[in-house]
């Protein structure tokens, strides 16, 4: 595995700045909730038959991508765009691709007036789906195109996967707990996100049939960086993951992988995500 600079993390005053504004933020409330929204029948795997990267696009003509439109907005303005004591996101795609994705279709239905909250919110499992917040902010990390290529580690809901295919070419989402993998896989495909593969699967291996990736985007914490994912990242890639312990204060932190194969990392704000699984956990 290639050599990796880490840089040191943020003073531990930013640190508890960013846990404020961010807390939470991760799929990171373990109570067990009610099963995850319910998708269509699942179909079967299709790999063979599906689009070339960059040539799929979102539909957008599901009855959900209409409904609730003005919560949408209010999200994105004071949430996202406009947030106080935190970095602001100021990619203009970023937050398009927030007003478009209906996070209420990633909801279960006791949670459905939550829909548009500022806080994450159980899913089932022990799982949540994100804050908004924190879903846009690593999506504008990975400074994604219609090119690229990315891995999600994490399914749950499908919500960040549905973001980050607004704005790639093709997005592959493995995740362990195998019922949020099949309904995530179903709601994506009720949806119309036609550049999302999905599997159930230990993430900490990555996909490495499918890659290298420009994008990695990891929705769970790990005490390090797996080597796998690393070796999937392509040269010039961007890779988001959340490090440290589930009880303990940890950071989101942004690797970048030089035309080299050189791998640097920097710390951007302190977060609190569930623990990763499988592997991870040796």
């Amino acid at each position: 595995m290639n050599s990796m600079k880490i840089v040191p993390a943020a003073v531990e005053l930013a640190l508890l700045v960013g846990l404020v504004f961010a807390g939470g933020c991760g799929r990171g409330d373990r109570v067990v909730e009610e099963p995850p929204p319910a998708g269509p029948e699942r179909a079967p795997d299709v790999e063979a038959k599906k689009p070339q990267v960059g040539q799929a696009r979102p539909s957008h003509e599901h009855p959900a991508f209409r409904e609730r439109v003005a919560e949408r907005e209010a999200m994105v303005s004071k949430q996202i765009a406009e947030r106080a004591f935190a970095q602001t996101i100021k990619d203009q795609k970023v937050l398009e691709a927030m007003r478009t994705v209906p996070r209420h279709a990633f909801v279960p239905g006791r949670y459905q007036r939550q829909a548009y909250a500022d806080r994450p919110l159980p899913i089932g499992y022990g799982q949540t789906i994100s804050q908004p917040y924190i879903v846009g902010y690593m999506t504008e990390m990975l400074e994604l195109d219609e090119k690229s290529k990315v891995l999600e580690i994490g399914t749950g809901s499908g919500y960040q996967a549905a973001v980050a295919a607004e704005l790639a070419g093709q997005v592959y989402s493995i995740e362990i707990i195998k019922a949020l993998g099949e309904s995530g896989q179903k709601r994506l495909k009720e949806l119309g996100y036609k550049n999302v593969v999905t599997k159930v699967a230990d993430g900490y291996y990555g996909w490495p049939e499918k890659g290298p990736f420009e994008a990695i985007i990891v929705t769970a914490a790990s005490s390090h960086i797996p080597g796998p994912l690393i070796e999937q990242l392509k040269p010039g890639g961007r890779l988001v993951i959340p490090l440290g312990s589930a009880w303990r204060a940890q950071e989101l932190v942004l690797v970048s992988k030089g035309a080299d194969g050189t791998v640097q990392s920097r710390g951007l704000m302190g977060v609190r995500f569930v623990p990763m699984l499988g592997k991870a956990q040796e």
